[in-house]
């Protein structure tokens, strides 16, 4: 299996083979590669000063930036139902959508209005905001923003504006009840519904049945920013809190219950914690604030190790779908 690796110093290409891993490849090197994703033979990878496109299994690529008005890219998704549907996320929080596997991209004007009339902000950077989290359900999909909440489309993408359980009010605290914290670090949708509904942010992790109409906290005295949902079983879940953005006492956690009762599944590190959560086959990949990466089987999801110990500072990582 092929796995492709975003890094602070360019794309990995990765042979993994019963759990062993061994570095095959590297490409845009040098380049701060904060995204990836990769289907029908093309690979998009999201850097700090625009995007490139590869068709040979990232051993050469080009720019791919024709609409892409901000460079700076923070995550890159595709419609699982919809084939050449990409979506980009940017810092300033814009969203950006192709049609056409990436070759071109149109911004979608609404998401831009509401950063400027709210005041979307960031805590490490002086742009309004970003986009760093995408999610689909059929024709329903999903954006979270970093100060900002959470977006809703209901035409697969094309309109955007707030989920009705999102304020879009950029401060922090406890929100009312029913609202979703509005600083939203990434969003899961259930493949049963997409009503279902997942929010690791940074005042603890949401859950909404309703499509983001009300949300529940489930697990709110931490700071969150990746969970897995087992595609299988919407109740069983994979979370990695810690106890603020430095990742102190960072761990990972699992719930059988939906997300009320949890159990840890490590120990907790002084000063790290779970950026993103990747399935590839039966393997779960825990990506790293610092940059690297453990991995886990589902069939045993208590025994983590770090692995490739020779990559560092990974952002991101998928394979070809």
């Amino acid at each position: 299996m092929e796995l492709y690796l975003a890094t602070s110093k360019g794309v990995v290409v990765a042979d993994v083979s019963d759990g062993e891993w061994e570095v095959t490849g590297t490409g845009l090197n040098g380049r701060h590669v904060t995204s990836i994703i990769a289907r029908e033979g093309v690979i998009l990878a999201g850097t700090e000063d625009g995007l490139f496109r590869s068709d040979n299994q990232g051993r050469t690529w080009r720019e791919a930036n024709e609409g892409l008005s901000q460079r700076h890219v923070r995550w890159l998704a595709f419609h699982p139902d919809v084939s050449d549907l990409e979506f980009a996320g940017s810092e300033p929080a814009a969203i950006f959508v192709s049609r056409d596997g990436g070759e071109s991209w149109q911004e979608r004007p609404k998401v831009a209005a509401l950063r400027d009339e709210l005041g979307w902000w960031l805590p490490y950077s002086p742009e309004a905001g970003c986009v760093r989290g995408f999610a689909f359900g059929g024709t329903r999909a999903y954006a979270a923003v970093e100060v900002g909440g959470l977006l809703r489309s209901d035409d697969s993408g094309e309109t955007w504006r707030l989920a009705p359980g999102s304020d879009g009010q950029p401060r922090f605290g406890r929100p009312a009840g029913g609202f979703v914290h509005p600083d939203v670090h990434s969003v899961n949708v259930h493949p049963s519904s997409a009503e279902l509904v997942f929010a690791p942010t940074g005042g603890g992790f949401y859950v909404s049945e309703d499509g983001g109409e009300t949300w529940e906290g489930r697990y709110v005295d931490c700071y969150v920013r990746a969970v897995w949902v087992d595609p299988a079983d919407a109740a069983h879940l994979i979370l990695g809190p810690s106890e603020g953005p430095s990742g102190r006492e960072g761990r990972i956690e699992e719930s059988h219950d939906g997300g009320r009762n949890w159990r840890p599944l490590t120990e907790r590190w002084a000063s790290n914690m779970v950026e993103r959560f990747s399935q590839v086959g039966d393997l779960l990949l825990a990506v790293m604030a610092g940059g690297d990466v453990f991995q886990a089987t589902q069939s045993d999801l208590a025994q983590w190790r770090r692995v490739p110990t020779d990559v560092e500072g990974v952002n991101a990582i998928t394979t070809m779908a």
